[in-house]
């Protein structure tokens, strides 16, 4: 529980986003779940005024247990502490439940395994910070508590926080760009996203890492949107392997997308932290021929330094 006493007068979600250094969507969250009290009373909606001198008080509900009594797969621990949980998702595991969720999720199994999960941004996203489409496998942070979900968040709001994918491409880039075009729901398929001129800006880096028999792709996001890095390939007719929403249908049975590098700063002593999610032997088999050298290629000190330098690559807008 925290305490705080008004300083500002104004909207309590908007007092307690600033406090808490949280987004107002997750402030409404802790509202409408009732833990959130002013002056005694439980406040209820989002838009009630709070006047200077006013108390504060702020319940964290603790996370609740497995919504599925068994969880049968595991997930790959990359690093652990008191304040995070680093891991490698898998491919086809989604992250939280939803109404459309019939099976056991990233969530379950953390609760599962019994882990400590921040409770910020509500009881079914527990401990969840950022997220990874169902298909895509590769590196996410946890959050163990509240203060390190508030710190992470603010990271990923600044852009401190980022990851580098690989993707496994029909065709080659015909060379290192950067996408700028912005990004909303495709009018035609409510289950896509599509370029649309008044969407939400999106920006994203590319860059060829092998051509040949497969064709390696590195991407790096500057922005977050849903199905960002698809929709850019697919925009310069280039599509990931297995992606059977943008690209050609196959029986590959997942989508060639991997979080590949993850950094940020630690939300307790401020060091930099990268982390490597490893390949699985579905995604390598693809340069098994080649494996020592496409190693090399995406060594993780290599690839920074790369992307430290594509604003002087070409760009598409």
């Amino acid at each position: 529980m925290d305490e705080f006493d008004v300083k500002i007068e104004g909207r309590i979600d908007q007092i307690l986003a600033e406090i808490l250094g949280i987004s107002r969507n997750q402030t409404a969250n802790l509202i409408k779940s009732e833990n959130v009290f002013l002056n005694s009373q439980i406040c209820s909606k989002p838009s009630l005024k709070a006047q200077i001198g006013d108390k504060i008080r702020v319940f964290y509900p603790a996370a609740p247990k497995a919504e599925f009594g068994e969880v049968k797969f595991d997930v790959e621990i990359i690093y652990e502490d008191d304040d995070i949980l680093v891991i490698n998702k898998p491919s086809n595991l989604v992250v939280h439940p939803a109404s459309s969720v019939k099976e056991p999720t990233l969530v379950d199994w953390l609760k599962a395994k019994n882990f400590t999960l921040s409770t910020i941004n509500g009881e079914i996203r527990a401990g969840i910070v950022h997220r990874l489409d169902k298909g895509t496998s590769g590196a996410m942070v946890v959050a163990k508590n509240n203060a390190a979900h508030a710190n992470l968040s603010a990271q990923l709001t600044d852009k401190s926080m980022g990851r580098i994918y690989l993707a496994l491409t029909d065709l080659p880039l015909k060379e290192n760009c950067i996408i700028e075009r912005p990004i909303g729901r495709n009018p035609n398929n409510r289950l896509k996203k599509a370029i649309i001129t008044n969407g939400r800006a999106a920006k994203s880096a590319f860059m060829n890492i092998h051509s040949g028999k497969f064709n390696l792709v590195a991407a790096k996001l500057f922005t977050g949107r849903t199905h960002q890095i698809r929709v850019h390939l697919a925009s310069i007719n280039r599509h990931i392997l297995g992606d059977n929403l943008y690209g050609i249908k196959s029986d590959l049975g997942r989508i060639m997308l991997h979080a590949y590098l993850l950094y940020f700063s630690h939300p307790k002593t401020g060091e930099m932290m990268k982390f490597r999610a490893n390949l699985s032997d579905e995604f390598t088999k693809f340069f098994s021929e080649n494996l020592e050298e496409t190693y090399e290629k995406i060594e993780q000190n290599r690839l920074f330094s790369a992307f430290g330098d594509a604003d002087k690559w070409m760009r598409i807008q």
